[in-house]
């Protein structure tokens, strides 16, 4: 099929895009923007599509999903090659890789063993088979192979979680609670009296610590995080529609008004996840 039918060829599957990204690549008649582009400048994007997926997902906005998925596939597409055009690997090496990684990491499913086991089972066979990947690529340190680009919360999780594996970690969340006020009372005397920088520094060790706790809880700080966000999105859009009623914005309104309407939104939310509940 000529390259021109292919791109127009609705029906053409992963194909087509991968012919569309080769051609906006080209260095004679491509798109100047995605030629100037390395894995570098492209990096964070893909980081903001897996997040625009999520957010989605959160949303259960499942229309948009669909395309949000689409601009992260088209991300692995774009890496994949520039990887091509370096002499790396191409796409389909990547699919082959991710292939045999899940087949090798489900004997359970594809292979002899028996999938009469406990999920708890599942994932300490799981962690196993990932322990003797990072071993067969020289990754022999405990906290080898935990991706530094990761968002830092994210990597503060993934991190301790790790080190939990070889029994650093604290007994129970009590432990964590006690370290949490030893770490926000080291913050204040920080603030009061040590530079900018030991500032930041005490700051982040109480972040750390905070994400241990989420593990310690079975809460993931990442998505708990971004469910903060969202409900602090949605309450100060209803106090700036509280204000619009009024005719004002929060430009023109002060703390107390805010504070005020804030405390309404919130308790709208509350007798309305109360409705919906019973």
């Amino acid at each position: 099929m000529p390259e021109t039918d292919l791109i127009h060829n609705e029906t053409a599957g992963i194909e087509r895009l991968l012919e569309i990204m080769r051609r906006l690549r080209d260095p004679k008649g491509g798109c100047p923007w995605d030629i100037e582009q390395d894995f570098a400048s492209i990096a964070p994007y893909t980081i903001e599509e897996a997040y625009e997926v999520a957010d989605a997902i959160e949303r259960e906005a499942w229309d948009e999903l669909k395309g949000e998925l689409g601009d992260l596939l088209f991300q692995s597409v774009f890496h994949a090659q520039m990887a091509a055009e370096a002499g790396h690997f191409t796409f389909q090496d990547v699919v082959t890789t991710m292939s045999n990684k899940m087949v090798s990491r489900h004997p359970h499913v594809f292979g002899d063993e028996s999938r009469k086991k406990s999920a708890d089972q599942q994932t300490a066979d799981w962690e196993a088979i990932k322990a003797a990947e990072r071993a067969d690529k020289a990754q022999q340190g405990t906290l080898d192979g935990v991706a530094v680009g990761l968002p830092a919360l994210l990597r503060a999780y993934k991190l301790q979680k790790r080190a939990a594996r070889v029994g650093f970690d604290w007994p129970s969340a009590d432990n964590v609670i006690d370290k949490i006020a030893e770490e926000s009372a080291e913050l204040v005397e920080a603030r009061d009296s040590l530079s900018q920088a030991e500032v930041e520094e005490e700051f982040g060790d109480l972040m750390f610590v905070m994400a241990n706790l989420g593990r310690h809880l079975g809460v993931e700080p990442e998505a708990a995080l971004r469910a903060a966000n969202a409900k602090f999105t949605r309450r100060f859009e209803g106090v700036e529609a509280k204000l619009a009623a009024r005719g004002k914005r929060p430009e023109n309104s002060d703390l107390a008004e805010m504070d005020a309407l804030w405390d309404e939104v919130k308790a709208e939310s509350r007798a309305a996840n109360r409705t919906s509940d019973s």
